[in-house]
């Protein structure tokens, strides 16, 4: 007996259905190839490209992974482009420094951003803005 399996578009067309939010985006996890050092050699360069992202509209959120013990930075890091194609999300991924410069390899994946919350409070008086 074989698994049973659901389309992605019938798994869109089911998120609808229950008033899911059903946002693709592209969900990027890159880790690194041989180590932490030369992640750490082109770091500032990735992080500048990063915030042009962000400054553009592409970056959804991006940061690092932890290790499983959640007591070290390994280099690995996840991020979510906003992109009309995997193709296009690809052609982000390969310009980023830290993947051009080989220190890391990628993976893009499709995902669906279906439940959750974002809660933002303004301060008057600072003029400040919280996340929570």
């Amino acid at each position: 007996m074989s698994e049973p399996t659901m389309s992605w578009d019938q798994l869109k067309k089911d998120g609808r259905a229950r008033g899911f939010l059903v946002k693709q985006l592209y969900a990027v996890t890159t880790v690194p190839v041989n180590g932490l050092g030369p992640v750490l050699d082109v770091l500032d360069k990735h992080a500048a490209y990063q915030v042009h992202l962000e400054e553009t509209g592409v970056m959804w959120a991006a940061g690092p992974l932890a290790n499983d013990a959640e007591d070290a930075w390994d280099g690995e890091g996840f991020f979510v482009y906003r992109a009309t194609s995997k193709e296009e999300a690809i052609r982000y991924a390969e310009a980023d420094p830290m993947h051009r410069s080989g220190a890391r390899t990628f993976r893009v994946r499709p995902w669906l951003l279906n439940e959750g919350s974002v809660q933002v409070r303004v301060d008057y008086s600072t003029g400040r803005a919280h996340l929570a």
